[in-house]
């Protein structure tokens, strides 16, 4: 008898919440709330510095109305979401660290990675996206110091980050710099302090942090779906055109696109593109059945246009003959081409 009052008790306790025992059931207490009124800040203040906690993004300005009834294909994935987390890339003189998490989740981590390892900041503007540490001693070089400029950027590949370091050293004993140089004074310094990040960010891959206060962290994105309402759409990039370039090229070979020719020069890029090839590569029938023969050529079906514009670089996508597309068919080629962009 005394185990069935206890399991009576208990289950009481679970189900009801057995109000006599002191727990309250408030589960259905929102059926019965009362509108209040709207609550009136003093004239001093301003309600714009409230803010949302919790902001509701606007919608793409790659979305469309659907002209049919039939329910779209959906959109491949991109190829990034498999590759390798970490990587460290470069083009030209410029070196950068692009991992597949958002400026959000990055923020914490770097900065925990520097606390661990002793390394001091003077300045994290969240707002800014960078952090610059103090002046450092290296005990192979007792004549200089040495500081290091973090930032932190939204990628242009979807839901990435990227981050670059700029370094600086002056002598010992002099007054402290106030500007930094457009490039950093030792390359090799820069090198090893990216290798250094990249490698602890690979160390500690389920660090959970996320900076809810910071979610805009290095600025607007760098790529972005255009849909203007009485032109044709567009992929805007807010990057020098070599950068542009190389992030085309590798993403016209992907998400069912193959690339048959390109003029850097005229900023052209003679592609093909087939909804059958991407549905073999999703499948793997490709490699249970051996590639496709090499008698069947691809031919180009669309050109890709690479334009300078003002200080951005314009994308889109036109027939083989250089004609606009109908626009719900250039939005479909335009974000699989965005989102394979690295």
């Amino acid at each position: 008898m005394k185990r069935i009052s206890q399991l009576f008790v208990v289950v009481c306790i679970i189900t009801s919440g057995c109000s006599w025992l002191g727990v309250e059931d408030r589960s259905d207490d929102y059926l019965f709330a009362k509108e209040t009124q709207v609550i009136v800040l003093p004239e001093k203040l301003s309600p714009s510095r409230l803010g949302q906690i919790y902001p509701i993004p606007q919608l793409s300005g790659g979305a469309i109305q659907q002209s049919s009834s039939e329910v779209p294909r959906p959109q491949p994935i991109s190829v990034n979401t498999f590759e390798q987390l970490v990587k460290i890339q470069k083009i030209d003189e410029k070196r950068w660290i692009l991992i597949n998490n958002t400026p959000s989740e990055l923020w914490p981590r770097v900065r925990n990675i520097l606390n661990k390892n002793g390394i001091p900041s003077i300045k994290a503007d969240g707002s800014e996206g960078v952090i610059e540490t103090s002046w450092l001693s290296y005990n192979s070089d007792q004549e200089n110091e040495h500081r290091f400029r973090l930032i932190i950027s939204p990628g242009v590949q979807l839901s990435s980050t990227e981050i670059t370091v700029l370094h600086q050293f002056k002598p010992k004993g002099e007054n402290s710099v106030s500007t930094w140089p457009k490039l950093s004074d030792t390359d090799n310094k820069e090198k090893d302090m990216v290798s250094f990040l990249a490698n602890e960010l690979v160390a500690q891959p389920d660090y959970a942090s996320v900076s809810l206060l910071a979610q805009d962290i290095g600025g607007v994105s760098k790529v972005d779906v255009i849909n203007p309402e009485v032109a044709e759409p567009f992929i805007l990039v807010k990057l020098p055109f070599d950068r542009s370039w190389a992030s085309i090229n590798y993403s016209a070979s992907r998400g069912g696109f193959s690339l048959i020719d390109k003029d850097r020069s005229k900023g052209l890029l003679l592609v093909n593109y087939s909804d059958e090839m991407v549905e073999e590569k999703s499948s793997g029938i490709a490699s249970w059945f051996g590639s496709e023969s090499t008698d069947d050529i691809l031919q180009a079906n669309y050109r890709i246009l690479v334009k300078v514009v003002e200080d951005n670089v314009e994308i889109r996508v036109v027939t083989l003959e250089g004609d606009s597309l109908d626009k719900e068919l250039a939005l479909k080629l335009l974000n699989i081409v965005r989102s394979n962009m690295s």
